[in-house]
């Protein structure tokens, strides 16, 4: 189900509960909400659907997909860079430093672990997204 965007900022920066199993149907309405904005958008959290929990989806370069993760944590992390972004929640751009090459763990929607290498702009959405999840405003 499509879910209209968060803008209040106090609600955007309290850092998101970790998602459970009973969070999947949030995961689809982000996933769903990301499709209805695919022309202005390419990465989504779901407090940005007014929902405090550790989800987040983006557009994959790689596979041309919608990728959902659960209480995604980036594990590590090379070749930082200056990066200038906007967001569907705010007005404008802003700088931030990015990384060219990320790994993630995270949960899938089948809940299980993962661990996945991400790179270049699929890199940089994800980072984007899980500072949603932290409460940090880009």
């Amino acid at each position: 189900m499509r879910r209209p965007i968060m803008t209040n900022e106090a609600f955007l920066r309290m850092p998101s509960e970790p998602a459970t199993q009973n969070d999947l149907p949030t995961g689809e309405d982000l996933r769903d909400t990301l499709e209805a904005h695919a022309r202005e958008c390419v990465g989504m959290a779901a407090n940005m659907i007014g929902v405090s929990k550790r989800i987040i989806v983006f557009a994959d370069e790689l596979t041309g997909r919608n990728m959902v993760m659960f209480n995604p944590g980036i594990v590590a992390k090379a070749e930082p860079y200056a990066a200038s972004e906007g967001c569907l929640s705010l007005k404008g751009e802003r700088e931030a430093t990015r990384y060219r090459r990320i790994t993630v763990s995270y949960r899938d929607r089948r809940w299980r672990e993962r661990t996945a290498r991400f790179e270049g702009f699929t890199a940089q959405i994800i980072q984007h997204e899980i500072d949603h999840c932290d409460g940090i405003m880009i």
